[in-house]
């Protein structure tokens, strides 16, 4: 798998670090680890399993420990741990490094900045982060919409209609994240966050009419930047010959970097109204996920149960939108 990797330069901009030493431009230092570390004991002088790539967050409870030791135990300890050369070093606490810390760090060309963020708020917002830059992910052809609180991913072939759709909806109150092209990042074990390339972000383009700006022409309030993949909406040519699911039985899934993602089929055709199918089917997804389901419930109310399917005759008291 690809290894991805996070620039100095970009994480002391985004979360607000202080420089106190780099070794050579902070845009040439790369993390490429999402774990982290406290090297409380790497000071006490255990140094089995220390992973250098990680970063390290030396708190209080650090720093009091070395200074306890007086000033050559410190020494000795600070040695012993920038030695081994981590990818970088935070000072959280807002709390100053002695000079030997510093010099040290210059020794073994070891970057240091700092923070006034507690140890374990600072942990937590850096794993997130890491988490996020660093995550595998990929680029699918699709649009991705938050459709009442779900995050809605529009997968068919070019000229189906998904960018239409996906502006119906924005005109109806929900919010475009991509269009086009979706970046796919997988920030945990079954969690998948959709956004847009930086360059095409917030336009949307339609045959015939040509490349849009949905930010300027509907308001901040019609964009967001990422979101959660909750549902995949497959959109597909209507298709006579084919039987599509009437209602919804059996739960289908589509597997995106190893995370299942429940999949919907809608099939398009002239005087369907895609946009207000998708709200239905977004709400119908948050009732599942909250443990109700109108498919049982009405077999319940026929006297069926899961694994009998009603014959034609049954289901010709339902039709199609």
């Amino acid at each position: 798998m690809k290894e991805y990797s996070v620039s100095l330069k970009r994480m002391v901009k985004d979360l607000s670090f202080e420089v106190l030493f780099a070794p050579r431009d902070t845009s040439e230092i790369l993390i490429t680890t999402q774990d982290v570390n406290r090297p409380g004991l790497m000071l006490a002088g255990y140094e089995e399993y220390f992973d250098p790539r990680r970063v390290q967050f030396m708190g209080l409870a650090e720093m009091e420990y070395a200074k306890s030791k007086g000033e050559e135990g410190a020494h000795a300890c600070f040695e012993r741990f920038l030695a081994r050369k981590p990818a970088l070093v935070i000072v959280s606490r807002g709390i100053e490094p002695s000079e030997d810390f510093i010099e040290l760090a210059k020794k073994y060309e070891v970057p240091i900045v700092s923070t006034s963020d507690s140890t374990s708020g600072c942990m937590s917002t850096t794993i997130s982060y890491l988490g996020v830059e660093l995550s595998p992910r990929i680029t699918r052809h699709g649009v991705l919409v938050e459709v009442y609180g779900e995050g809605v991913l529009l997968l068919g072939d070019s000229g189906v209609g998904k960018s239409e759709t996906a502006l119906e909806l924005v005109n109806r109150g929900h919010r475009l994240i991509a269009d086009d092209a979706v970046e796919i990042r997988k920030v945990s074990n079954n969690t998948l966050v959709g956004s847009a390339p930086d360059n095409i972000r917030h336009f949307i383009e339609l045959r015939g009419v040509g490349v849009l700006n949905v930010r300027r022409l509907f308001g901040v309030g019609a964009v967001k930047l990422t979101e959660k993949i909750d549902m995949v909406i497959q959109l597909e040519v209507w298709d006579s010959e084919k039987v599509y699911d009437r209602l919804g039985i059996e739960d289908e899934f589509i597997n995106i970097l190893d995370v299942d993602i429940p999949v919907t089929t809608v099939p398009v055709k002239p005087g369907r109204n895609l946009a207000i199918i998708i709200e239905a089917a977004a709400k119908n997804n948050r009732e599942k996920k909250m443990g109700y389901n109108a498919t049982r419930e009405l077999l319940n109310k026929l006297g069926m149960t899961d694994d009998v399917t009603p014959d034609e005759h049954e289901l010709a008291y339902w039709h199609d939108f």
